[in-house]
């Protein structure tokens, strides 16, 4: 293990001995970090926080802090970074506000310099979180998704898998799994690129997105109606996947586009 003599490393942390902990690196309280690990100068660790194996935590960068809410007691709470995960600097992960609940950031995920992952934020596989992004509390985002610089995202907004947000984005809605949104919280086509590149997907696949994007934000009909109309369409994973994000249960209601009743999901 090896530890910087000037690291500050409570007697309750639990570090691998495969780990790195650099200069001034602060470790406070039962934080657990797992094999290979680095943690990079004037890096702050606490809490109940779950370090998993071949993370990097950058210079600055807070993981595990008490979250920026209110109404938040003091109560145990926790942190957990998946295995591959790199946090670069001052970027910040608090863990979650609710007594016994959790902050998750998924495997392999990249949260690029000073962007922020709020309390009770759920992140899947491979997410990338660009320069000076901010998720609120309780947002989910999933697999693979993309979220560029300066976006801002609400409370309890949901963000589908390999959704691509674009910069400066401000997202008070939820963005279906496949689409890309910018501007206000505006659907303005579907990730094909993304999607292309991925190489995870087949010709029918795309299509069933494509569909699902066209019934949804260019069809014209009210929202319910271009559900039921998608629901007799989709024939692959990916249509059902949009199929059953936009019939989940939202806090938010789902985003629209340009032409489109989405946005009047919850109003609906």
């Amino acid at each position: 293990m090896a530890i910087h003599p000037t690291a500050v490393v409570s007697s309750e942390a639990q570090i691998d001995p495969s780990a790195d902990i650099g200069p001034f690196a602060v470790i406070d309280g039962p934080v657990r970090i797992g094999p290979r690990t680095r943690v990079f100068p004037n890096a702050y660790l606490a809490g109940w926080t779950e370090i998993g194996a071949d993370c990097e935590i950058h210079p600055n960068a807070v993981v595990g802090h008490v979250p920026q809410d209110f109404h938040f007691g003091g109560e145990r709470s926790y942190c957990r970074i998946g295995d591959g995960t790199i946090v670069r600097e001052g970027a910040s992960v608090h863990r979650g506000t609710q007594p016994e609940s959790w902050t998750i950031v998924g495997p392999r995920c990249f949260l690029l310099a000073s962007s922020h992952v709020g309390h009770n934020c759920v992140l899947g596989e491979s997410v990338k979180v660009y320069n000076c992004a901010a998720l609120s509390g309780h947002v989910e985002v999933g697999d693979f998704a993309i979220v560029s610089g300066y976006s801002l995202t609400h409370q309890f907004v949901r963000i589908g898998a390999y959704c691509m947000i674009g910069g400066g984005a401000r997202l008070t809605m939820d963005i279906p799994p496949y689409m890309s949104a910018v501007g206000e919280t505006e659907v303005y086509g579907y990730n094909s690129i993304g999607l292309r590149r991925s190489g995870a997907f087949s010709r029918d696949e795309i299509l069933d997105v494509k569909t699902a994007y066209r019934t949804l934000y260019r069809s014209g009909l009210p929202f319910r109606q271009a559900v039921d109309q998608l629901a007799g369409l989709v024939r692959t994973r990916t249509g059902r996947q949009i199929l059953e994000f936009v019939r989940a249960e939202s806090r938010r209601g789902i985003a629209g586009g340009a032409g489109s009743a989405a946005g009047a999901a919850q109003e609906d």
